[in-house]
């Protein structure tokens, strides 16, 4: 693994999402699953009757809930544990995600106002992109550029409204578009010890143009965006990715033999020669 000598990407921050569309938590390592995903990331997913997710970008009243989620005790008793509000309501409701999650989706059902339910996959999660089914790449410096094209949005708020799950240090903004190549190729590169492919740009939809806590949506935050995005593009990068300039991060693939692996902060990231 050839690691480049002029800066030294590092994995800053690892970030799950364990029910698909709420609020994610910040976790000191993580596990690749057997699917390629990480562990407990989209394990779950809101349907309604139909089978249809429930997510920001068919209602933005989920914005409304507040999710925090509990791995005390889940190496010894497989326990996750979810503490969810809304924003009208300053009581907390725990639900055990092994154990009550019925209980939880007849709360949510209440909350939306339509019957809903949870479905869980333990081992691919439920990602946007099946294709690039691995965790998403993001630098720090990059979102930090990109709240600088907006009034009002500060570092934690692009965090919750891009909800990439890695954050990679030490590198300029978009640097992790080098992470991937022309159409039909991947790039090949490490964190750590977990190999990874990189496929494409992630392409983005309304979620991030509104407030992630009121669900309010930023004036022309799509425009702006785009605009930004091609003129800060780094030369060396692969436009022909590009159909558009709304895509921000990277979707990625972990190869089947890595399962089992952790990601940890503090990983370097190296490409494979």
């Amino acid at each position: 693994m050839n690691i480049t000598t002029e800066i030294q990407p590092t994995l800053t921050q690892i970030s799950i999402y364990p029910i698909k569309s709420l609020d994610g938590k910040i976790v000191d390592r993580a596990k690749i699953l057997t699917g390629g995903a990480l562990e407990y990331d989209r394990r779950w997913a809101i349907i309604d009757d139909c089978g249809k997710v429930v997510n920001a970008k068919r209602t933005a009243k989920i914005h409304q809930l507040r999710a925090q989620f509990d791995f005390s005790n889940i190496d010894l008793a497989q326990q996750l544990v979810i503490n969810i509000q809304t924003a009208d309501d300053a009581n907390n409701y725990q639900f055990c995600l092994t154990t009550e999650v019925t209980e939880l989706a007849r709360w949510l059902s209440a909350f939306f106002g339509f019957p809903v339910s949870l479905i869980e996959n333990a081992t691919t999660g439920f990602p946007d992109d099946l294709n690039a089914y691995g965790p998403t790449i993001v630098s720090t410096t990059t979102l930090e550029t990109i709240c600088g094209w907006f009034p009002n949005l500060d570092l934690a708020e692009a965090r919750r409204r891009f909800r990439t799950n890695l954050e990679i240090g030490g590198v300029p903004a978009f640097w992790e578009d080098r992470l991937f190549g022309a159409p039909g190729t991947v790039i090949d590169f490490q964190l750590g010890d977990v190999r990874f492919h990189g496929v494409n740009p992630c392409q983005r939809c309304i979620v991030p143009t509104r407030n992630s806590i009121s669900g309010d949506l930023t004036p022309k935050f799509q425009q702006i965006f785009t605009q930004q995005r091609d003129r800060t593009l780094p030369p060396e990068v692969n436009k022909s990715r590009f159909n558009h300039f709304y895509r921000l991060a990277v979707n990625t693939q972990i190869p089947p033999v890595e399962a089992g692996k952790f990601l940890k902060t503090g990983d370097f990231l190296g490409f494979r020669s």
